[in-house]
């Protein structure tokens, strides 16, 4: 094998990265205890989905940073005192509004 081809093949073998494991999570079965207790990802991670899962629900596209904060504050005092609640139950129940 020629030096040009020996460089080609290492360069290529050099290049390939290893797959990244996917994971995917039904949130719909994801504790409060699970969720505050960072049994998961970081709780901020699901905040924000559930955050657009309830504005996406009532067609709303303006979020209020503040108030997440707040909200997700709000949901974390929630799911300490209530654990086996799931986390969705939990947000729906503290922020879905009749309108």
């Amino acid at each position: 094998m020629n030096a040009f081809a020996l460089f080609c093949l290492v360069a290529v073998i050099g290049s390939v990265q290893p797959a990244a494991a996917q994971v995917t999570l039904d949130l719909s079965k994801v504790t409060c205890d699970q969720w505050a207790g960072y049994k998961i990802t970081n709780p901020q991670n699901i905040a924000f989905w559930l955050s657009g899962y309830q504005h996406g629900r009532r067609a709303e596209t303006l979020v209020d940073t503040q108030g997440l904060a707040a909200s997700t504050q709000k949901l974390r005092d929630f799911c300490l005192i209530n654990p086996q609640i799931p986390v969705m139950d939990a947000a729906q129940k503290l922020f879905v509004t009749d309108k």
